[in-house]
């Protein structure tokens, strides 16, 4: 009766530790799906691809300009705000190139270097950007990507999807698949041993 209940009790814990390692799997898998549909495009699609070195040549703040966010090109999603330019020069290949924030910056509005989230208080963006613009001032020389197939003449200060960013993001997925799958052969295991024995 004993022995009834222990192999009973064991094979209700294989049941449940064979459904963790099916859930992990398939949890992994839904991760895998879900950055390769939303971050691998991105990054994939960059071509700023070469880090190199950039000195600041100018800095300019425009008077406001006007451009609409990510979310849209309604009116409603349109806001003023300071247009900040900077002029770099590229060390790769000398060249004087204007600077933008990330990739996305450069498909918001062209004309300016950075562009601020929509935010009510527009003194609140006036002094964000002013103080982006002193940053640039003071450090005048950092790392800066660039396009080495000359398909973009400009550069951007980093990336949205970087190499590491990437790695980072298939590294906990990863992990959830091999200790899925190691939770499932070890049952497996422990099922094999199992009939050995009653078999012996």
């Amino acid at each position: 009766m004993l022995g009834k209940k222990l192999v009973t009790a064991q094979k209700r814990g294989e049941t449940r530790a064979l459904c963790l390692g099916l859930g992990m799997v398939a949890c992994s898998m839904m991760m895998y799906f879900f950055i390769g549909i939303t971050i691998v495009p991105f990054y994939t699609k960059s071509v700023w691809t070469t880090e190199t070195v950039c000195k600041v040549l100018k800095t300019n703040i425009e008077d406001k300009v006007f451009c609409p966010n990510s979310e849209g090109s309604e009116d409603g999603k349109i806001f003023p705000y300071p247009c900040l330019q900077v002029w770099v020069n590229l060390t790769a290949s000398g060249q004087e190139v204007m600077l933008y924030q990330t990739e996305d910056t450069l498909e918001k509005n062209p004309k300016c270097s950075y562009v601020p989230d929509k935010l009510e208080n527009s003194q609140e963006v006036k002094a964000r950007i002013d103080t982006i613009a002193s940053n640039f001032k003071k450090y005048q020389i950092f790392p800066c990507y660039y396009d080495p197939g000359g398909t973009q003449t400009n550069v951007i200060l980093s990336r949205l999807y970087p190499s590491k960013g990437l790695f980072f993001a298939f590294l906990w997925p990863t992990l959830m698949f091999t200790g899925g799958c190691l939770i499932i052969v070890l049952v497996k295991i422990s099922q094999y041993v199992s009939v050995l024995s009653a078999w012996q």
